[in-house]
């Protein structure tokens, strides 16, 4: 059952795949394969951790072969990488299975890799969603392949500490939770040799994985304690009955069959063409009662329809306060048990007539856990100017929210915990986050052999913000770097026959009325497009049209959402 998990993820993870991902998150293809190298085998240690206990080992075996596992994920892994509904998928469901995996959040990892390799902290997010995905898939195959059971699942993993040491560091380890990697390489075999010294292998039996494995009774601190009574002999006297009940069953049918034959000598040729199929029934049935039986079991399974698949999108909430204290709020949530335990509440603290909320029920999102918390929300929610947006684990806020005075910041830390990420926007950090991740991207259209597919020029372009100052229509000096660059490789496009026509869209958020919204909007596409023009980009190539506040791409209720909605969008045009 040895195998190089390492080896398997590279195998699945093609060149080809490799440029479809970098393709997906506008990033050289080498970026995205330092991202890949550094999160597999970061993953491989954290399942390697998780195993070296007996509840632990049972637990990830049974993740393993869970429904939601996609065994076929090599072979898909193209198709699902062609769409953004195939990514965003990937990358949920991935994550959503290491953290049942692991215990916890794997953003702490991500936000580590992001780190080390330099790449955005949004985009290793996601391929460590996928990365996740794709490992437990290989598993999820292995041992269907090859009827493993739990058993074997520590020893495979002890097999990769030579494959993935050479790449992990004592910062990765902390991502995973783990005190250090001198630690964890001193004393994970042995911690995993030991789970599989004690672990009860498969017994026979027709029931499913998960049956056979809750019936199993064994002390959990079995790893820490040697038991000096031996059990063996249970197991040989279960193994005889096993073997008195298979012979007397099979005696019993081949006297029946005797019987039949003696009785109707004229049907011998017809009972010669049974006999077969009735051996093979036999040798079936005596096949159920070897250790293999249970992966066989896991075979049918998950060869049974697929249950609903898991939810990929996170729960969400932002609300605003007007002058007079009253609250508008928007939120996504997953059921319609969770919309009414908020309308609830609103009513509850606030009256029927205080508050505006508008509640989506999308079955395709992840449980609002914020809705725990909410009693510790109302209260801020009554605050004048206040905004406020959280998004799965990410709480932001603004206006009078994020008044350092007032010490919402840190009531909120307190009453969420450490499992949220909770800060208050800035529009600086903003930028310069925009700035590093176009400047990493648009490097890979300025070598000499890169693409100029619209689509692909269309999506690096847009990753760059163009920050106007309020109500003004002049390009900023901090814009200048990123639009030379972007003419850059539009003009050397140009030059190759392939020249790129585009649309340069001006969009706003909704603050002010809507007809000088337009205004503003279509002064800034044409600023931009002027000074595109004016280094070079053919003019014919560009035209610019404003569409105000329309097409909003995040809510206009906090600072974020409107900083996000006043942009510069490059459209590709036929």
């Amino acid at each position: 059952m040895s195998i190089n998990v390492i080896q398997l993820i590279q195998s699945a993870l093609t060149d080809g795949v490799v440029r479809q991902m970098a393709a997906r998150f506008g990033l050289p293809p080498d970026a995205t394969q330092k991202v890949l190298a550094t999160t597999g085998p970061a993953l491989v240690a954290g399942l390697m951790q998780k195993g070296a206990t007996l509840d632990g080992a049972r637990s990830l075996f049974a993740t393993i072969l869970s429904p939601e596992v996609n065994g076929h994920i090599a072979e898909q892994l193209p198709q699902l990488l062609g769409s953004t509904t195939g990514v965003s998928q990937l990358e949920g469901v991935g994550r959503q299975l290491l953290e049942r995996a692991f215990d916890r959040r794997v953003d702490t990892l991500s936000d580590e890799v992001a780190t080390q390799t330099g790449v955005p902290a949004h985009a290793t997010h996601a391929m460590t969603g996928i990365v996740g995905a794709t490992l437990l898939g290989l598993l999820k195959r292995h041992f269907l392949e090859g009827q493993g059971n739990v058993g074997q699942l520590p020893t495979l993993l002890g097999h990769q500490l030579p494959a993935i040491a050479p790449y992990l560091n004592d910062r990765l380890m902390a991502g995973l939770g783990l005190t250090g990697l001198g630690a964890f390489t001193g004393n994970i075999l042995s911690q995993l040799k030991a789970v599989s010294a004690h672990i009860d292998h498969p017994t026979p039996a027709a029931k499913p994985v998960a049956e056979a494995m809750s019936s199993i009774r064994v002390p959990t601190d079995a790893v820490v304690r040697e038991e000096r009574r031996s059990r063996k002999w249970l197991w040989w006297l279960l193994a005889a009955i096993a073997a008195v009940l298979a012979f007397l069953f099979l005696r019993g049918c081949h006297s029946e069959q005797r019987r039949e034959q003696s009785s109707e000598r004229s049907s011998a040729g017809a009972a010669a063409t049974v006999q077969p199929a009735s051996a093979s029934a036999e040798a079936s049935a005596a096949a159920a009662a070897t250790p293999a039986a249970v992966a066989a079991s896991a075979t049918s399974e998950a060869q049974q329809p697929a249950a609903a698949p898991a939810p990929t999108k996170d729960s969400q909430l932002s609300f605003t306060v007007d002058a007079a204290g009253k609250p508008t709020l928007t939120a996504t949530v997953g059921s319609e048990a969770e919309k009414t335990h908020l309308i609830d509440a609103l009513t509850k603290h606030f009256g029927a007539d205080r508050f505006v909320a508008n509640v989506t029920v999308d079955q395709d999102t992840r449980q609002a856990d914020w809705l725990v918390h909410l009693d510790g929300l109302l209260p801020l929610m009554a605050l004048p100017g206040a905004e406020v947006k959280v998004d799965g684990a990410h709480v932001e806020l603004s206006g009078s929210a994020a008044n350092a005075k007032l010490g919402w910041l840190d009531k909120l830390k307190s009453l969420f915990g450490a499992s949220y990420q909770i800060g208050s926007f800035n529009v600086e950090q903003a930028l310069a986050n925009a700035t590093e991740n176009f400047r990493s991207a648009i490097k890979g259209l300025l070598t000499p052999d890169s693409s100029c597919v619209t689509a692909d020029v269309v999506k690096v372009l847009n990753l760059q913000v163009i920050n106007f100052a309020s109500a003004g229509a002049r390009v900023p000096a901090s814009a200048l770097e990123d639009l030379n660059q972007s003419a850059q490789v539009l003009n050397a496009c140009a030059r190759n026959g392939k020249t790129a026509k585009l649309e340069v869209a001006g969009y706003s958020d909704n603050v002010g009325g809507a007809q000088a919204n337009l205004q503003l909007s279509k002064k800034r596409a044409e600023a931009v497009r002027a000074y595109l023009v004016k280094t070079g980009v053919p003019a014919d190539s560009l035209v610019a049209q404003g569409y105000g506040d329309a097409r909003p791409v995040a809510s206009n209720d906090t600072a974020s959402g409107r900083f996000a909605n006043r942009r510069i969008e490059f459209v590709a045009q036929q």
